[in-house]
């Protein structure tokens, strides 16, 4: 009779480890592809992902590292695959083209961003989101960056300048700075035709004139008046300016030698100015200024005679079409209990986009000490203004992509460096230029 009981028993136990091993089989697992993929930041990522876990069994999240450059190829072949990811990591570039693929579960982002609480994300990130097919929300906004014209605040204050905002004060800076103290230039502007750098300061000179590539009717226009007005304050500025083709590394290191008093950079410059920047042989700019970053401005926003505009990168958690209702969990999570964790992990980079978020950012550094209360609400405030060409809500998926062209064929540096280093255009046969190469790019698309 004992052998048949503990026969029972035996089979009973087997019954439950075999439903207790359907229960593990059964939990979720959402898939989480970032583009923070350095091996330390997907540690952060993995350590938040795992506290998540723990207070909430039955759902693993797999953190994927993926290359910021491979996230379309990845979807188009996950698209084909039918394994679309659960959440994605991405610049605010890709949001309205997944958008327009329909593979953005815009009313998960809207959940998430309602359940946070639509008074705490910043306006400016949240209007970037915004689909104009649906006017929902497409994706989450994350975190991001702001470019600025950074400039020494004690050699203009001894000049009686006005911060550089306005395009009249930018040229009363640059007819004012050579030749005062150790200043050689007044700044070292993005002139090099191989380099991006040049591309991302002249797109805010445009934004702030208010020339755009394409019009709200879809037709080209880079030959405008605003265009050709931005083009001529742009490369007016060489006059002023480090010589030769230059890019963002000459424009730190002439600034952090005392030789320039202004500077184009995003907020990843924070620490350089305390600790001086990498050399390309090796090694760190040795500062010439005492206290540089403490005397150093930041004017995020630029005020041209048809508008204004900041620029910067916004990085948002899209949560694709098909996720587990998990994910939006995840989100949440990654925005609040785990939020702090990811923006250390690149502090100058990684700003905000929740209000509640701004106090606990401002710790996350020993380097913002040395800047002032000012400087770090103004970075804290960027988002508000900043916009990019690629922005533009009226947009649609054909003319975001050649706007992308634009910059990835370095059209816009290239027609720099032409008008302000070889001299064989002017700001308006460039804008010509510009105009029969953008319509021809369209009309490929097309």
């Amino acid at each position: 009779m004992r052998r048949w009981k503990n026969v029972a028993w035996i089979v009973a136990l087997a019954i439950l480890g075999t439903a207790l091993a359907g229960v593990a089989q059964q939990a979720k697992v959402v898939e989480f592809w970032t583009t923070d993929n350095e091996p330390e930041r997907v540690a952060v990522y993995e350590a938040v992902a795992a506290r998540f876990t723990a207070a909430n069994p039955g759902i693993e999240v797999q953190i994927i590292p993926i290359q910021e450059a491979d996230i379309s190829q990845r979807i188009a072949t996950a698209m084909a695959a039918g394994q679309l990811p659960d959440i994605v990591r991405m610049g605010i570039e890709r949001v309205s083209v997944f958008a327009a693929e329909g593979i953005l579960d815009q009313d998960a982002a809207e959940a998430v961003i309602n359940s946070i609480g639509l008074s705490d994300f910043r306006a400016g990130p949240l209007a970037m989101v915004v689909d104009s097919a649906t006017g929902k929300y497409a994706a989450v906004p994350y975190d991001g960056w702001i470019q600025a014209l950074w400039y020494r605040t004690d050699v203009f204050k001894a000049a009686g300048l006005t911060p550089p905002v306005s395009w009249a004060d930018i040229n009363a800076a640059a007819a004012a700075l050579p030749g005062t103290g150790n200043l050689l230039y007044a700044l070292a502007i993005g002139s090099d035709p191989g380099q991006n750098y040049g591309h991302q300061i002249f797109e805010q000179v445009a934004l702030s004139n208010n020339a755009w590539p394409f019009d709200e009717d879809g037709n080209v226009t880079m030959d405008t008046p605003e265009m050709i007005a931005a083009l001529k304050f742009y490369t007016d500025l060489q006059s002023a300016a480090v010589p030769g083709p230059q890019y963002w590394r000459g424009a730190r290191e002439a600034y952090q030698l005392d030789q320039a008093g202004m500077m184009f950079y995003s907020t990843y410059i924070m620490d350089d100015l305390v600790d001086g920047s990498g050399l390309e042989a090796g090694g760190n700019v040795d500062i010439a200024v005492d206290d540089l970053a403490a005397n150093t401005g930041f004017a995020a926003q630029m005020v041209g005679p048809n508008g204004s505009a900041s620029y910067g990168q916004l990085v948002t958690l899209g949560i694709m079409k098909g996720a587990d209702a998990a994910a939006q969990l995840v989100v949440e999570y990654f925005l609040t209990d785990g939020y702090i964790d990811v923006l250390s992990l690149a502090p100058f980079g990684k700003v905000p986009v929740l209000e509640s978020a701004v106090d606990g950012w401002k710790d996350l550094s020993p380097y913002f000490a040395n800047y002032s209360s000012e400087t770090l609400d103004q970075i804290a405030n960027g988002f508000e203004t900043m916009q990019r060409w690629l922005f533009r809500p009226d947009y649609d998926a054909i003319e975001r992509a050649v706007v992308g062209d634009i910059e990835g064929r370095l059209l816009i540096p290239r027609v720099i460096s032409y008008i302000a280093l070889e001299g064989v255009m002017t700001p308006e046969s460039a804008a010509a230029w510009l105009q029969e190469q953008v319509e021809a790019m369209l009309a490929e698309r097309r």
